[in-house]
């Protein structure tokens, strides 16, 4: 077994330094290679100097069941532009010169089982990354992930929707480390106009059951909407959508994208103030 690298700005080192300022996290995502390697790594940079506290990677794909339409042409602009599982890495460990904060990867199990699970994981570690969610694999698939996982010191996040039952909720939370993705809405990403009641109560239920951070996700994209999932008990929400439009809006000009991905965040993470 890999020996388990315990590194600064681990998860768990960034959700305990939320709960001892009483500051609830913001998790950024982004898409590796959206618009190109170099942008992308300036996208990144942007976000940190935003206020992100967790850089989330989306690993692009051909077919991102789980994703909405901006994320899609998100995903294909990447494809295009030649970014790979070597070139993720290379962005991986980009970022690494500059930062400290926590990278998470949502992938898809294609791209993981193609690379080879165990060699997928053990370079990721080495790149630095300290989470992996695979956004496709059932629980009850995920024992080789989330073993190889385990063994390169990988925190596997793991996803609970509103239909999830509370058996398969109780098998998912035996594995997950790191943080719980909440999928607040039925259906894929994009940003919402609105939430549902049963979107805020999913916190409460689920935090019967664990007492992992909670991390809702799926469409949030409004102030108004990070503070409603802050407020009901949310340790962290995750905002992607609304961040890779920016991108889309300004696709060309890397230095607006920039502009306009951090200013976007330092707006949102003000919402922390509940």
């Amino acid at each position: 077994m890999k020996e388990t690298k315990v590194r600064t700005g681990s998860i768990a080192g960034a959700f305990a330094r939320g709960k001892e300022t009483m500051r609830p996290l913001f998790i950024g995502f982004t898409v590796a290679g959206d618009p190109d390697q170099a942008g992308s790594l300036n996208v990144v940079r942007s976000m940190i100097e935003g206020g992100a506290d967790i850089i989330e990677l989306g690993v692009p794909f051909s077919d991102p069941v789980a994703d909405g339409p901006v994320i899609q042409q998100a995903d294909q602009r990447a494809l295009v532009s030649g970014m790979n599982t070597d070139r993720l890495f290379d962005l991986v460990r980009d970022i690494r010169k500059e930062s400290d904060l926590p990278i998470v990867l949502l992938v898809y199990a294609n791209t993981v089982y193609r690379r080879g699970i165990d060699r997928f994981y053990s370079e990721a570690s080495d790149a630095g990354v300290n989470g992996i969610l695979v956004a496709d694999l059932p629980v009850e698939e995920a024992d080789e992930y989330i073993a190889a996982a385990y063994a390169n010191g990988i925190d596997p996040i793991m996803m609970i929707t509103l239909t999830t039952t509370p058996d398969r909720m109780d098998k998912i939370l035996s594995v997950a480390r790191g943080f719980v993705y909440l999928v607040t809405v039925c259906g894929v990403t994009g940003a919402r106009k609105d939430f549902h009641q049963e979107s805020m109560d999913l916190i409460a239920t689920v935090r019967k059951h664990t007492t992992l951070p909670l991390a809702p996700g799926f469409g949030i994209s409004t102030s108004a909407q990070i503070k409603a999932f802050y407020s009901a008990g949310a340790d962290a929400v995750i905002v992607g959508s609304a961040i890779v439009q920016r991108i889309g809006d300004h696709i060309g000009d890397i230095s607006a994208i920039c502009s306009a991905v951090k200013a976007y965040i330092k707006e949102m993470v003000t919402s922390r103030q509940v």
